[in-house]
């Protein structure tokens, strides 16, 4: 399958930064008895470094079968994913798991955080295990969240409780920051604030990010907007400039 002419311009453009994450030809079918589900069809995709890339598409669209593969969460049935010059498809499950632990934060719809710990103890749980991460009040600083540091879970509203979980995905200072929906289970006030603290750590540390959403008014956020339909990218679409979280409406 021939990669989208806006993909193959932006790889070509002289200024591009560096390649950070590369799909090539990847495919992902489940098999449901007899039946074969295609979440993936022969799709190439590249994440650059610094970049904020929006995955849009409907539910069922492939969004998420490709971050979990991009991210080293799962397999494809078939072709390639690298990371630099690393292929990691050719990576065993130890080797995948020290590539997310070093390289990759993930956030998530929900925000998976633990209910006895405090918002500074969630985030150092990664800080414990990373190479070089940052100090857990800075990564709460960063989302602005400094003040509610000491508060449990319980103690804060979703969207607090969504910018913990982006403090603990940041704190290990990941080269790829992957976003599956983070404002999906919440309101458009809220959702904004979660948005502009997404922004914060893409300009702030330079962590190539891609957020998936079904949400088309968070497009104008990105760098360059993928549109997936049945497990293909439709269009790679590149903004002219990159609007605020605060001029987002929807």
């Amino acid at each position: 399958m021939t990669e989208p002419a806006e993909h193959r311009l932006d790889e070509e453009s002289p200024n591009i930064r560096r390649p950070v994450l590369r799909a090539a030809h990847i495919s992902k079918t489940y098999n449901m008895g007899d039946l074969e589900v295609h979440a993936l069809r022969e799709v190439d995709f590249t994440l650059f470094s610094g970049e904020l890339v929006v995955l849009l598409g409907p539910s069922g669209s492939g969004k998420s079968t490709l971050l979990n593969i991009l991210g080293g969460l799962d397999f494809p049935t078939s072709g390639e994913v690298f990371f630099d010059s690393a292929e990691l498809t050719a990576f065993d499950d130890r080797a995948l798991t020290q590539f997310r632990r070093d390289h990759v934060g993930f956030v998530f719809q929900f925000y998976n955080l633990i209910p006895s710990l405090t918002a500074r103890e969630n985030v150092s749980l990664v800080t414990e295990i990373a190479t070089s991460p940052m100090r857990p009040d800075d990564a709460l600083d960063l989302v602005g969240l400094g003040d509610r540091r000491n508060h449990f879970p319980a103690q804060l509203s979703g969207g607090e409780q969504q910018r913990v979980a982006i403090a603990r995905a940041i704190a290990k200072r990941p080269d790829i920051l992957l976003c599956d929906e983070p404002t999906g289970a919440l309101d458009s006030t809220t959702g904004i604030v979660v948005l502009e603290a997404i922004e914060t750590v893409n300009r702030e540390l330079g962590s190539a990010t891609a957020l998936i959403t079904h949400n088309a008014a968070i497009a104008g956020i990105a760098d360059r907007v993928a549109s997936l339909a049945d497990g293909r990218i439709a269009s790679i679409v590149e903004n002219a400039r990159r609007c605020s979280a605060r001029d987002v409406h929807w």
